[in-house]
């Protein structure tokens, strides 16, 4: 039976960081389930037509990290057909051997709800923002009002909104070092381990 780690958190709270550095370290399978709606929504046209002919191809697109497709991905993210649609391939994913790693918004609440580890990755609204406009070269401001709206939409939709699960482990990156916040995932996944029954 593969390990599954679930990670979930708002946006630019660190939890892709360290979702990748968490399956490069067990030699897991990633994926950044963010990308699913990105895509979806970046592909326009009908978006539940979009979500089913979804292809790891799509997930290629260079205009995926674009605020404008994230702000796609959670308008598209609100449509239970969609989120139905984009289940069974994150459900597929996470199935692989030896484990998977999966980030998002709801994966350790509906997606993986019996994951072995699940993250919740906070940081403050200002800490978020300032790392995002970075990342993108775009005000701080506009960011922090873009990051704003996006969490309230994400948070209070109907269809899995953005909640940490009650037995995650809350990682707040706002002060840490990402070196830190890699080692306290880490360890949180390594006791885990040690804790399965073989």
């Amino acid at each position: 039976m593969p390990f599954i780690i679930a990670i979930d958190g708002p946006a630019a709270s660190g939890k892709g960081t360290i979702a990748r550095a968490l399956a490069s370290h067990f030699g897991f399978h990633h994926l950044d389930t963010g990308l699913l709606y990105r895509a979806t929504g970046a592909k326009g046209g009908d978006p539940i037509v979009s979500a089913r002919d979804l292809t790891p191809d799509d997930l290629q697109r260079p205009d995926l990290r674009s605020a404008a497709a994230g702000q796609a991905a959670s308008r598209v993210a609100a449509i239970p057909e969609v989120r139905e649609a984009l289940r069974e391939f994150q459900l597929r994913f996470a199935s692989q051997e030896p484990g998977a790693v999966l980030d998002g918004r709801d994966i350790g609440t509906v997606i993986c709800p019996d994951a072995q580890v699940k993250l919740y990755v906070i940081a403050s609204d200002e800490v978020r923002a300032a790392r995002r406009a970075a990342e993108l070269g775009s005000d701080v401001a506009d960011m922090l009002n873009e990051l704003q709206q996006r969490d309230r939409r994400d948070s209070q939709r109907a269809a899995a909104p953005l909640r940490p699960a009650t037995d995650a482990i809350v990682i707040d990156t706002t002060d840490l070092a990402i070196e830190q916040a890699i080692a306290t995932a880490i360890a949180a996944v390594q006791s885990a381990r040690e804790l399965r029954p073989r």
